[in-house]
């Protein structure tokens, strides 16, 4: 697995944002299910085409010591739609990821 932090890249913070999103898109659930979905998208390589080690160079890690970066820039991502969704104005694209 995957063992880099969460936003190692200079892309990373902007690409975690996108594959959460992505994974949310498809499978609508929470942390921890999404996880799962996560784990399921990077096996199929089903975004961008990137598996494991693509989405560790971008600044994506699913090793256990990266959960918690990871945990933390998903529920960012999932209040920022849930408040989208209830004030449209709002809009995508203001999630700061963790460091």
């Amino acid at each position: 697995m995957a063992v880099a932090s969460l936003g190692g890249s200079p892309e990373g913070p902007e690409t975690a944002v996108e594959f959460v999103r992505f994974c949310r898109d498809r499978r609508r659930v929470a942390w921890p299910e999404i996880y799962d979905e996560m784990c399921a998208v990077a096996r199929r390589r089903l975004f961008r085409g990137w598996g494991f080690d693509e989405l560790e160079d971008h600044g994506v890690a699913f090793g256990l010591f990266h959960l918690p970066a990871l945990a933390d820039t998903t529920r960012r991502v999932l209040l920022e739609e849930e408040a989208a969704a209830r004030c449209p104005e709002v809009g995508h694209g203001t999630v700061t990821p963790a460091a």
